[in-house]
């Protein structure tokens, strides 16, 4: 399938399959498209996980996660974030139920890497994640999911369960014609080291978070 959403065509670019397998022994195998005409630019993947292809023409829609790039929650398992355990049980619980996680290279809610851990020196003088951006002449999240709606209606998949805990993807995403039939909260992944920055997004963007130890 072809989409504009009002920009260059985007279109899949390649797909290949991709045994995947991570560090407590879970293991799957992934479709992993790559796409031309995203609006950005940046090379965002789709990850089509478990039973996907009958997920877009099920009655009940296919769960998809929107995951921003998190070198070092991802990669080096950062507990100052959550990141690395939301990836991990976003792809098995999408390999159950069939669907797509969206690998979105947005590093540091947009702002990039050096930024983030720029950020993270700020918030350890006191200052909490939203207000660290703020203080780097950055917005709170720049973010801007219109590369995940055109991944999205071009592999098909205009109706989803939204796996996430944040409003503002449900909120974005439909207003680029994505319906998102449900909100579904991932897990809640508390460390000593990552207590403070759920809590803002809690108090801060409506994160749907139960934090009963961290306040």
């Amino acid at each position: 399938m072809t989409v504009t959403l009002g920009l260059p065509a985007t279109r899949v670019r390649t797909r290949v399959s991709v045994p995947l397998r991570f560090p407590d022994g879970y293991a799957t195998t992934a479709d992993v498209f790559t796409f031309t005409g995203l609006a950005d630019g940046r090379e965002h993947l789709a990850l089509g996980l478990g039973p996907w292809r009958a997920a877009l023409t099920a009655d009940e829609a296919p769960l998809v996660r929107p995951h921003s790039e998190c070198l070092t929650g991802d990669v080096f398992g950062s507990e100052r974030c959550d990141c690395g355990p939301q990836l991990r049980e976003a792809v098995e619980r999408i390999a159950e139920q069939g669907g797509f996680l969206l690998y979105l290279r947005q590093e540091g809610r947009g702002i990039g890497l050096y930024a983030k851990l720029d950020a993270y020196a700020l918030q350890d003088t006191g200052l909490d994640t939203y207000q660290a951006n703020l203080a780097l002449g950055h917005a709170e999240d720049e973010r801007d999911y219109t590369p995940a709606a055109q991944m999205l209606t071009t592999l098909g998949a205009e109706k989803i369960r939204l796996l996430s805990n944040n409003p503002d993807k449900a909120a974005q995403l439909g207003g680029l014609g994505i319906e998102v039939t449900r909100r579904i909260p991932t897990g809640v992944h508390l460390t000593g080291a990552n207590a403070r920055y759920l809590t803002a997004k809690r108090d801060h963007t409506a994160h749907t978070l139960d934090l009963p130890l961290a306040g």
